[in-house]
C-alpha cells in the first residue's frame, strides 16, 4: 500500500525579498518560515528546504539502520543520527553527510561500522538523493 505525504508552502514576493511558510500538511506536526536569505546565507531562526531534507534523511537512515540491526539479531538501544545537507547558491544541493552515534549491545565497533556503512545508500531518502554525494563520516558505538 502506498502512503502519500504532503507539505504545502505559501510564498509571497520575489526570491530575494520574499518569504514563505511551509506546513507539514499530512501530520499537521509543524509549520516553518522559509526565505532565500536563510537558504543562501544561513539562519538559526528560519528553516530551509535543505534543513527539511536533512531531517528526512536522518530519520530515514535511523529507521533503515534500526531495521538492519534488529534483523541481524542486534537491535539498537539507541541511535542518534545527524544529517547535514549542503546547498551552494547557483549550484544547488551538493551532498548529504550522515553521522551516527549508537548503543548496540552485542556488537563491536568494527561490526557496527560495517553495518552502518552498508545501510547508507539503502534507505529510501538516500536512494532519492542518489544524484548527490552521500557520505557517512562519524560512526560511533558507545
Amino acid at each position: 500500500m502506498a502512503v502519500d505525504s504532503t507539505a504545502l508552502t505559501h510564498w509571497s514576493g520575489d526570491l530575494e525579498s520574499g518569504w514563505g511558510r511551509t506546513v507539514l500538511a499530512t501530520s499537521g506536526a509543524a509549520e516553518f518560515d522559509v526565505n532565500w536569505q536563510a537558504r543562501s546565507k544561513g539562519s538559526d531562526a528560519t528553516t530551509t528546504p535543505e534543513e527539511l531534507l536533512a531531517a528526512a534523511h536522518a530519520s530515514c537512515y535511523s529507521m533503515a539502520l534500526s531495521k538492519t540491526l534488529a534483523d541481524g539479531g542486534t537491535p539498537p538501544e539507541s541511535l542518534d543520527v545527524k544529517a547535514t545537507v549542503t546547498f551552494v547558491p547557483g549550484t544547488g544541493i551538493t551532498g548529504s553527510k550522515l553521522s551516527v552515534t549508537a548503543t548496540v549491545p552485542g556488537l563491536d565497533s568494527d561490526a557496527f561500522e560495517e553495518i552502518a556503512r552498508a545501510v547508507k545508500d539503502g534507505c529510501p531518502v538516500s536512494q532519492a538523493l542518489a544524484s548527490i554525494e552521500l557520505t557517512l563520516e562519524d560512526v560511533i558505538l558507545t
